[in-house]
């Protein structure tokens, strides 16, 4: 990514964390005003987690499609103004709290736009051709099938739906027209706010930094539509799963259960879905960063029903062949999410494509001195990051140590200051450490420093987005407004930094 040859700063805040009388963050008005408000700080790149639908587990990271949008982000004040909400309406989905409540908006929200979708035109031309145009004709299908299944998975659907036969997904279409139309409904106005959205933020100089997951949901529209790319038995289950091998952190390594994808399969028609999936995120984005990377070099595989992933065994991937048909523009525009265990095989990937790689501050300071995060080591073609979605906050990190780990700690940021001829005080306790880390993400040579909101604000683990392995109280962080002249401190790094 050459970031047009510049060094440049960006935010990294989900659409779900942005301020909002409703509960999540949404497309709405709150979301303009971030974004002028980055433009007022020059900043020039936005981060969003994944905007797909999330399903258990709250996870953007899991959806029922990779290419839907996530209906909790329609701005419901445009329903409104669109006359397809009543100012009573609205007023009742008013949320309090500090926290996103995920099982209430799933009881609450869903039935506010079905109301929405009573009210709307399905004459309009728009909405029709965005039908027949088939972008959500997958995702509308699954969602009704789920709706007339009772929420089954769908291996357990009837079997001529679950096999995808023509006279049942046609029968399925037009006996529950109403049901595959408010899906359709739901992509529509979700899309639509989307590219708005974007055209502004575009329009005050800054892109929009994407993400996708390596995997897909066991339980998709994805796998459900293309089950011939991944490997599953004769019933559509998972012979395979994904997951990594046991390591420092973990006796019995971790299993996410994601079906892995039949690479053989997928090579004989030059990896179509998987350059159709990254076309379609480069037009949602204007860059896209790829989570898990190293899994197109090699992947871990554990047989499905495992108790754990002790038996699963390593298998080679498609790697820089999956990428071959990418035309120029489109390389310069990815992010390869390369951070875990790195082997010689995934440099060589990276190598071979030219992406860039992740570079987190946080994991800089365990004392040795080549440690590939710390600023020195940090190369232009990189993306530096104080920290990320998946990490404690600074502060949260620096309020977790142990007395003597503090000291360690301290010492050690205070001497890379020392040595980047940075005069940044640390204080006692947290105070200044988050400050510390992004002077040293704009000051190091990447051309682009990707700065979460929380460290920005010196938030703690209050505000951490994900703890990986942990089941609750995830993806639950919300902004209840970003407090005046935040930023401008930010301003003034930014030029100081020359970003």
């Amino acid at each position: 990514m050459t970031v047009n040859g510049k060094r440049e700063a960006g935010v990294l805040c989900h659409i779900a964390s942005l301020p909002s009388e409703y509960g999540i963050g949404s497309l709405g008005k709150e979301a303009y005003r971030f974004v002028a408000r980055l433009h007022r700080a020059g900043i020039k790149k936005w981060q969003v987690l994944p905007l797909v639908q999330t399903g258990y587990g709250d996870s953007p990271y899991s959806s029922v499609s990779c290419d839907s949008g996530n209906p909790y982000f329609i701005d419901l004040a445009r329903l409104k103004k669109e006359k397809l909400l009543t100012g009573a309406e609205l007023k009742s989905a008013r949320v309090e709290g500090d926290k996103i409540d995920y099982g209430a908006l799933f009881q609450n929200r869903y039935p506010l736009l079905r109301k929405a979708f009573s009210r709307f035109n399905l004459d309009q031309k728009e909405f029709c051709a965005f039908v027949k145009s088939g972008i959500a004709e997958d995702y509308a299908l699954f969602m009704t099938a789920k709706t007339v299944f009772d929420g089954l998975a769908f291996c357990e659907w009837e079997e001529g739906v679950k096999f995808r036969d023509a006279q049942a997904i046609e029968a399925l279409r037009t006996d529950y027209h109403e049901e595959y139309l408010f899906w359709q409904f739901l992509q529509y106005q979700f899309r639509r706010q989307w590219k708005e959205l974007k055209a502004y933020a575009n329009g005050c100089g800054i892109q929009i930094v994407g993400d996708i997951p390596l995997y897909v949901a066991c339980d998709s529209a994805d796998v459900w539509a293309h089950p011939e790319l991944f490997k599953l038995d004769k019933q559509l289950k998972p012979t395979k799963v994904a997951g990594v091998p046991p390591d420092y952190f973990s006796e019995t390594g971790q299993l996410w259960g994601n079906p892995v994808y039949d690479w053989t399969m997928q090579k004989k028609d030059g990896y179509a879905w998987w350059n159709n999936r990254l076309r379609s995120a480069l037009e949602t984005y204007d860059i896209v960063r790829i989570d898990h990377f190293r899994g197109f070099d090699r992947y871990y595989e554990i047989p499905a029903g495992a108790e754990n992933a002790v038996g699963g065994q390593w298998r080679e991937g498609p790697k820089a062949e999956l990428f071959a048909s990418l035309d120029k523009d489109a390389r310069a525009r990815i992010i390869a999410e390369d951070l875990g265990t790195i082997d010689d095989g995934v440099r060589k990937l990276l190598a071979d494509t030219a992406f860039p790689g992740m570079k987190v501050l946080l994991f800089a300071f365990d004392g040795n001195p080549d440690n590939e995060y710390l600023p020195a080591q940090i190369t232009e073609n990189a993306v530096c990051y104080t920290g990320t979605h998946d990490n404690d906050t600074v502060v949260g990190y620096v309020r977790s140590l142990s007395e003597e780990g503090y000291i360690l700690f301290r010492s050690r940021v205070a001497a890379e200051l020392a040595r980047e001829e940075l005069a940044l005080p640390l204080g006692e306790g947290e105070t200044g450490f988050a400050g510390a880390f992004v002077a040293m993400a704009l000051n190091s040579k990447a051309r682009l420093a990707m700065l979460p909101v929380q460290d920005i604000l010196g938030l703690g683990n209050e505000a951490r987005m994900n703890m990986p392995g942990s089941e609750g109280a995830n993806w639950q962080f919300r902004l209840k407004k970003l407090p005046k002249g935040a930023l401008k401190g930010l301003k003034k790094a930014i030029a100081k930094f020359g970003r």
